[in-house]
């Protein structure tokens, strides 16, 4: 039998008959955004990471005000949002360097929104394979890395996101093998002859 370890759970277990307040409406003051995971303050809103995250580094934009669609939020507020996302993209491929991201939106019960009354945008870090048997068949989602790990390594990649430095460019390295490939190991690939070169390979055996 496989064991899939997974703590941080139990919170939610055992609170999960209590009345649930806003997880989205913040105290004043910052003296519990370790506790909360929360990564970054903006002038109208915030990003937090999702306790219950697709795959690690699972983030959550949300304004200050409490409202559940985003034709209810001023121009400013709004643009603060997609600041914010972008903070985090930036975050992100600083820190993990995935080759993809989900982001958006589920508005109402019946288009996915778990919080329907606090809006709140996803941003999701995806790679290619991360949709694998446990996920298609066993309808589960393994997450390789705790989350105080996780908030850890983001809270400094927003510090440097916030202070101007840039992803790297250069080729991500895939989360899928390649193969059957081992993860490090170096795949060497032979160029394709050109005709000129098969032309004098037949005049030269």
């Amino acid at each position: 039998m496989n064991v899939i370890w997974a703590p941080w759970r139990m919170a939610y277990v055992k609170n999960a008959r209590e009345p649930a307040r806003c997880i989205f409406c913040l105290e004043h003051g910052t003296r519990r955004d370790g506790a909360r995971l929360v990564l970054h303050r903006g002038r109208y809103g915030f990003v937090i990471m999702n306790r219950y995250p697709y795959n690690s580094g699972h983030l959550l934009v949300a304004p200050y005000a409490h409202v559940k669609s985003l034709e209810l939020l001023p121009a400013d507020c709004a643009l603060d949002l997609i600041r914010m996302t972008n903070l985090s993209i930036r975050a992100l491929q600083l820190a993990v360097r995935p080759e993809g991201f989900n982001v958006g939106f589920n508005l109402g019960q019946v288009g996915g929104a778990g919080i329907e009354a606090h809006l709140h945008l996803h941003v999701v870090p995806r790679w290619n394979g991360d949709t694998n048997f446990m996920s298609v068949l066993a309808e589960t989602r393994v997450i390789p890395e705790h989350l105080r790990a996780t908030y850890r390594t983001l809270r400094a990649a927003f510090r440097s996101a916030l202070a101007g430095h840039r992803p790297a460019v250069g080729p991500r390295r895939s989360r899928s093998p390649e193969a059957g490939a081992k993860r490090g190991t170096t795949i060497k690939r032979h160029p394709v002859p050109t005709s000129a070169a098969r032309r004098s390979a037949k005049a030269n055996p």
